[in-house]
């Protein structure tokens, strides 16, 4: 395994994050057609562990918690707390509690949705705690004041944000600065080789700063790495991916048989070459949520792949722009029914 800094932080994470939206009850939560029971769960988690994986990924509304109380029971049972990195985040709630102020960024909610991701975790503090979106009804002063506190009380960390415009993060940035408050120290935003278009602002924007890149849907959710007429469980239910995906399917597809092809060149996996490009691309982080424990093992071979500027080049040429798919505008709230 390798390791990476956290950014400008004095945190040390494993080059490879396990994301956990993956692991839940499946009787609860928008991705039940999916998702693996505890019992599935532990030995994944169990063998990341074994392999040098210490940065675990999941969310509050992950399951509606049962991916928090799965995770912190293996990772209870299988290490020592010290030594793992727990990132969890706000904003959607858990889906039990659908009442006034029990999800957004307000204080109140950001304080109380803590307390519960604490308690379904079995932990005293959260490493890092993503604010997951933009919330257009709380002033940021109120959000970031509300984190700071978490992170002085030794709840909470090291702080994050996740899928918003650059503009945001950056007035969330500043507003920290301004008033001496702790700032983000990790982006966690949508980029991979059939979505870029974080390239034109974000990444630029957290690599001058030195904030942490930890990208999900590094894979395009299996897309990158498996034919595109395969069919999967997830492939077959998961509505979000397929919103963001299926739309541009006549240009991805050239993507991946570029991917395929390097793959050949170097007697490597799709998903080998796909995080090269990304770890050459500076992310420092990747999280990958998998249902095999088997699929641990290919994303550790990664290690080692250099692609040189031809093959980035080969890689990089086709990429048309694509809608923008995680950062809402205002108005544009998701449907949470959906999730459910």
């Amino acid at each position: 395994m390798e390791y990476t800094r956290l950014g400008n932080t004095g945190l040390e994470v494993s080059k490879l994050c396990l994301g956990c939206m993956s692991f839940g009850d499946p009787a609860r939560g928008f991705h039940s057609k999916w998702v693996l029971d505890e019992s599935a769960s532990r030995p994944i988690i169990q063998k990341a562990l074994d392999l040098g994986i210490n940065f675990f990924d999941t969310a509050n509304f992950y399951s509606y918690g049962s991916s928090e109380e799965i995770l912190g029971r293996a990772l209870k049972d299988f290490t020592k707390r010290e030594e793992v990195v727990i990132a969890s985040k706000v904003f959607y709630g858990d889906g039990q509690s659908d009442g006034p102020n029990t999800r957004g960024l307000s204080r109140k909610a950001i304080f109380h949705q803590v307390e519960q991701s604490l308690k379904r975790l079995g932990t005293d503090y959260i490493d890092l705690l993503y604010i997951h979106r933009w919330d257009y009804d709380t002033p940021i002063e109120e959000t970031m004041e509300a984190l700071h506190d978490l992170v002085r009380a030794g709840k909470v960390l090291y702080l994050g944000a996740s899928s918003m415009y650059t503009w945001q993060f950056q007035q969330a940035q500043y507003m920290a600065d301004k008033r001496g408050w702790t700032s983000f120290s990790a982006m966690q935003n949508h980029y991979n080789l059939l979505y870029r278009e974080e390239e034109r602002e974000m990444i630029p924007f957290c690599q001058e700063t030195g904030v942490a890149l930890v990208p999900y849907s590094p894979l395009a959710a299996g897309r990158i790495v498996r034919d595109w007429s395969a069919d999967t469980a997830r492939s077959q239910a998961d509505q979000s991916a397929r919103a963001k995906y299926d739309g541009t399917e006549a240009e991805d597809r050239k993507i991946v048989a570029r991917v395929a092809d390097l793959a050949a060149k170097y007697n490597r996996s799709r998903s080998q070459v796909a995080l090269a490009w990304l770890w050459q691309k500076g992310m420092h982080s990747p999280v990958l949520g998998i249902t095999k424990d088997a699929y641990l093992d290919d994303l550790v071979g990664a290690f080692g792949l250099e692609l040189n500027q031809e093959d980035i080049a080969y890689l990089d040429e086709l990429y048309l722009p694509h809608p923008v798919v995680g950062a809402l505008a205002k108005g544009a709230k998701r449907n949470l029914q959906k999730l459910k």
